[in-house]
């Protein structure tokens, strides 16, 4: 999430199937009260959401449906990987198992 010079907010999201053999995918991007529907969507629903505007600025160019560009490939893992420890250490607060 990013906000626009205008103050709006700037909202996209990632799909990753780590079995796919793919890329993660644009599948939902937008701006102003889009973008807060994506993020109170992703809050209702527990996904990790990353504020890099940096980031936003070149993925929400992307069309959706297409896959990340390689050279955020590293970024994008970076991200992912956060993502899924903070959703092991949420499953397994006392850091067993």
């Amino acid at each position: 999430m990013s906000k626009t010079p205008d103050k709006q907010p700037s909202a996209i999201v990632l799909k990753y199937d780590p079995l796919s053999g793919k890329a993660p995918t644009l599948v939902a991007k937008g701006h102003g009260d889009i973008a807060e529907k994506i993020i109170e969507l992703a809050q209702e629903h527990d996904v990790h959401i990353h504020q890099n505007p940096e980031l936003l600025d070149v993925l929400i160019r992307l069309e959706l449906g297409d896959e990340i560009p390689e050279s955020l490939y590293r970024a994008i893992a970076e991200v992912i990987a956060f993502a899924y420890n903070i959703k092991k250490m949420s499953a397994n607060p006392n850091g067993k198992g």
